[in-house]
Order: structure tokens, then sequence, then C-alpha cells
């Protein structure tokens, strides 16, 4: 049976609403009862995603509109999740290209239309949220036309249709004067313009694996889309990798389509449709599942490599194992080995040392966001700093650069372009907005780590920072590092007002009275660019004389809390981040005094 199927992914920059879009489409095309309870961005279905309010891993879901199946591939719109994007643009026919009415096209819009226009994609253009005060649907298109061109489309990826929409109260038009009821103009835009699969259900079956899930009953579950042929359930397949290695040989236990939110389970899939399977235990994400009569691989779209590298360790503070379920090396192997299972852009590499690993990713949010998640499982566990990953190219090193677009006010422009400058980033564009400049920049990776807290505090929390992986280009030089020493607790015990009083002229604290703290342990930002050793948990003398009320009074500066962001980008090469499912904890690597002046000393040797 040949249905008639349209295969689509949404791409646009964080924040432009194209999850929220795709929330409308499900209850127009009638996916949902009419008194159903469904959540806001019900496609964003992690409780990091829904507080992030970012989509961190794409999203199948399937409506039918008018006899044809649509589907729908939700992706990340954040630089750091590309890898997601870049491998599930094999299973589609086509794009729309989501971009907000008042922002135009950022970093990642450009780079996941570089990708689509590539394999050949037409895109639907759909200029979102025209209902804004500062929208500019006309300069938006005008934009979008630019970019096309910047990255050589052809002629027939030019004449690419506009829509325009309003996301959140599901409505799309062709026209910007036209009234606009609902999302009917979007529908038939993807049937006309979107060019159905090529289904050959007489050829022998063959499907790319582009999307790996697990689930617990059912083990790994390979997610892709059905490139020709038929399949039934228990019939013999055949497992390749991307070099046509045969890896397995086994049957289909379990098929599954896409309805929805849902994955109905089927006995028969047919050429053209996105499935899930489940059966293949080594399935991993580029390999080839295939008739035994035709073990050739499909070819398979690669990723793009890893930027950025941090350590994970067993936590060996005073404090270890009191607030942590999973604390032991190989608990923590364990769940890096299954991240890595679904997360095609993570590489984990078991070091020298049993307790630590390197972990590779495509930046410091993909990386925060995989902390997050296991501290949130209760594991405990201490990162290092992140460091950029460096390639030889023709005898020289060459390190990742950033493309880096800032938007902030005329007043505070020149404290960022003194800042970004510092951090060997080149300034490529600057355009007023009203009273805002857009500043573009190309920033060596290294140069941006740290930098996001800085800006906010330079522009008054004004500042907005988009980045996106640009390319690997030669050493850029030394960047400086932190400007701001650290203030190191000398002691083990709660934290005294008394203490905190006498040493506020010293810096800003990250603990405050009452709080545990031990020999080593970061408590505050020196204000000058050493680190310093305090001791915080010093109590008052006791006399026999009552002290008057008015001594009595401390008055002590409220601690500068850090997000798990902000501690990342604040520690130095010689700290680490305690992380524990209650906790963050700034610490030094040796903790004692000594040990880190005789560290400190080998490294001048060196």
């Amino acid at each position: 049976m040949i249905q008639d199927i349209r295969n689509i992914a949404i791409i646009a920059h964080v924040d432009h609403g194209k999850t929220t879009l795709v929330d409308q489409m499900l209850r127009q095309s009638g996916t949902f009862r009419e008194n159903q309870q469904v959540d806001e961005r019900v496609m964003d279905s992690g409780d990091l995603e829904k507080e992030k309010g970012i989509t961190i891993s794409s999203k199948n879901t399937a409506v039918l509109w008018k006899d044809t199946k649509i589907n729908i591939v939700d992706t990340p719109g954040h630089a750091d999740f590309g890898g997601e994007v870049e491998r599930i643009l094999k299973m589609v026919n086509g794009v729309i290209l989501l971009v907000d009415a008042a922002e135009g096209p950022l970093p990642q819009t450009k780079f996941v239309l570089r990708k689509s226009l590539a394999l050949g994609y037409r895109p639907i253009v759909l200029i979102n949220k025209i209902d804004r005060k500062d929208a500019r649907p006309d300069d938006v298109l005008n934009m979008i036309f630019d970019l096309f061109v910047s990255l050589d489309a052809d002629d027939d990826q030019l004449d690419f249709p506009v829509l325009y929409a309003i996301g959140i109260d599901g409505i799309a038009k062709t026209e910007l004067d036209d009234e606009g009821k609902d999302l009917t103009p979007l529908f038939d835009k993807i049937i006309d313009h979107i060019p159905s699969p090529e289904q050959k259900p007489d050829a022998p079956f063959k499907m790319l694996v582009s999307s790996v899930d697990w689930n617990d009953y059912l083990g790994r579950i390979a997610v892709g889309r059905l490139e020709q042929g038929t399949i039934k359930t228990n019939q013999e397949i055949v497992l390749l990798d991307r070099h046509g290695k045969q890896k397995a040989k086994g049957k289909a236990t379990k098929l599954f389509t896409f309805n929805g939110l849902t994955r109905e389970p089927v006995e028969q899939a047919f050429a053209g449709d996105i499935i899930a399977m489940a059966g293949y235990e080594s399935v991993e994400i580029g390999d080839t599942l295939t008739h035994i009569s035709d073990p050739t691989p499909i070819e398979y779209f690669d990723i793009d490599q890893p930027t950025m590298a941090m350590y994970f360790r067993v936590n060996n503070s005073p404090f270890a194992g009191l607030e942590g379920d999973y604390v032991t090396s190989n608990m923590i192997k364990d769940r890096l080995n299954k991240e890595i299972r679904t997360n095609v852009s993570i590489r984990v590499e078991q070091t020298d040392n049993a307790d630590v690993f390197r972990v590779a990713g495509r930046g410091e949010l993909q990386l925060s966001i995989l902390i997050e998640t296991m501290r949130r499982e209760g594991f405990e566990f201490a990162v290092s700093r992140p460091e950029v990953l460096f390639r030889e190219v023709d005898g020289k090193v060459h390190e990742p650069f950033e493309e880096v677009v800032v938007d902030v006010h005329t007043d505070y422009s020149n404290k960022v372009i003194d800042n970004l400058q510092k951090r060997k980033g080149i300034m490529t564009s600057m355009v007023q907005e009203g009273e805002n400049n857009r500043i573009e920049f190309k920033v060596p990776s290294r140069g941006l780590i740290g930098f996001r807290g800085e800006m906010l505090t330079e522009t008054r929390g004004t500042g907005i920072m988009h980045q996106q992986f640009d390319e690997y280009g030669p050493f850029a030089g030394e960047i400086p590092g932190r400007t701001r020493g650290a203030l190191i607790s000398l002691e083990k015990g709660d934290v005294t007002p008394y203490a905190l009083e006498g040493l506020q002229d010293r810096g800003h604290f990250i603990v405050q009275p009452g709080d545990p703290v031990y020999t080593g342990q970061v408590v505050g930002i020196n204000n000058r660019a050493d680190d310093m050793v305090i001791n915080v948990v010093k109590k008052k003398n006791l006399t026999n004389h009552r002290a008057t009320q008015t001594s009595d009074a401390v008055k002590i500066s409220q601690a500068k809390k850090m997000s798990l962001e902000q501690s990342i980008e604040f520690i130095d090469r010689d700290e680490l981040l305690e992380v524990t499912p209650k906790s963050l904890r700034i610490r030094k690597l040796h903790l004692d005094h000594n040990d880190r002046k005789r560290a400190e000393k080998k490294k001048e040797m060196v």
C-alpha cells in the first residue's frame, strides 16, 4: 500500500517559535481531541527543555492532512545540538525555514540552511511572529534572500515560497495583508511544494539509521526513513556499518510508525515512511538495515566533529558521597556510555586514570546539559574547565573559530567590542537597528569561555549573544585568562557571619553563613587577580562581657549564586566544579595549600 507522504524538518534559530508552531499543527490537524488537555510546547518533553525553553533532541511526529501523511521532525535550534540537525536532514525531503520577523536569520539559521541547500532541498520560508511590535517582515525577507545568495543557492532554491505566520495563534498566510484564520495555507504549501519521497515498493528493503532511541524493554530502537521496499515484523534483515561491513543478522522484532505524539506498533511498513524498529542491539547512527539479497550500505551524511572537551572525574572532595546516589567510576562510565548510544555528537574516552573520563562535545551548552541531566538523575562527580580541541593542518596548529552575533544597546557596544578584541576576535560587521547595534565577530572558541557572563555584567544584562561554530583556523595566539582570582577556604567547617563581615572588602562571596565548606574550596571571587586563602569559618571569641545590641548586628552583602553554566565559565585550569544533586561547589584541584604551591613550581619549571 503506497500512501501519499511528505517528510519535512522544521529548522530555525533557538526561540524563533518552531516547537510552538508544531503544537498548533498537531491541534489543527485533529491529532488531539477537542477537549484534550495538552501541555504547551508539547514536543519539548524533557524537564530541561521545558525549563530552558529550547529543544535539545529532535522529535518525530506525524499529522494527517487531506489524506496525506506529513511526518514532521522538530529539530534543535541551538548550535551545540547541530549533530541532531545534520543527521535528521537525511530522513526528510524538504525543510521549512522558520525565521523571527524581528530578529531575522541568525547563525544557526545559516548553519542548517547551508546543510539543507547542499542536499538540494528547496525550503519553504516561514516568517514567524509578525505580530511583534518590532516586526519588520520585509527587511527580514531581504536578509533571507541575501543569505540564500551567500550560501550559493541555485536558481530553483532562490525561487522559494514565502508564508507569514503568528505561530502561537496558529495562523499562516501567503500575503501580509491577508486576514489569516488558521494553518491551512502552510499545510497546502507543504503538500504542493515538498516532493513526496521516492517510493520503490518492489525493490529490496533498505533503511538508513538516522537516529537511535533506547527503551528498557526493547533495547536500542533504530529510527529512519524507509528508502525502498517494505518491511514486516520478524523479517530477517542484515545490519551493515557505514563501510558496508556486516555487523549483525537478525529479525525486526517490533515495528512502529509515528502518529501524532505516539509510536504505533504495526505489522508492516512501506517505502517513504519514517519508522522505528527494534531488534538490533549493536545498531548505531549511520548504519544501514537492508534485505539479505542486497547487502550494500546507503551513503551516510557525516556530522561535524566535537570542538570542546571536559574531564569528568569521580568526586574526591571531603564531602564526597554525602549527596549523590551514583558516585563510583563504574556508575559514571556506564552513564556516559548510555549517552553515546543516542547522542551522536558526544565522544567519551577513558584516560590513564580509571576515575577520569574525557568527554568531548560541540560546545559548552551541550556539555552543561549533559552535566545537569546526570545531576538530576542522582549522579555526583567533578568536572574540569572546558578546553578546545586543536588539529594539525599542514604541520601547523589549527583551532576552532566561532561566528558570534551580539545584539547590544549602542551605549555598551564599545565595551563588547573591546572585550572580544582582547579575546582575539575579529569584527566582520556592525549594523545599527534602532537603539541597538548588531555586531558580528569571528572569535576563537577559547576566547568565548567565560565571555557570556562578562558580557552580561558589562551590558547590565541587556546584551544578547548567539554563537555558531564556523571553521578551524590557524592558532590565534595567547588569550588572557580570568582577570580575578579566587578566595579559598583555609579550614573545614560552617561559614560564620562574623568571619564574612571582616572579609567583605576582599571580594564577592559565593557562600553564605551556615554553608558547610572544606579546605581548598573556592568561597568567593577576589577583587585582585591572584588567589587568596581566607578563614570563613572563624568564630567570635566568647567573653563574659555582654555585647551591646548594635555590635551583634552583622551586615553582610548577599552571596553571588552561580548557575551551572556560570560556574563552568568561571573555573580556571587549576580548579574543578563539584557537581551533586543538591550542590555546586568550586574547588581547587589540589586542596592543600602546600600541594598547590608545589604544583605551581613544577609548572613554572616546565
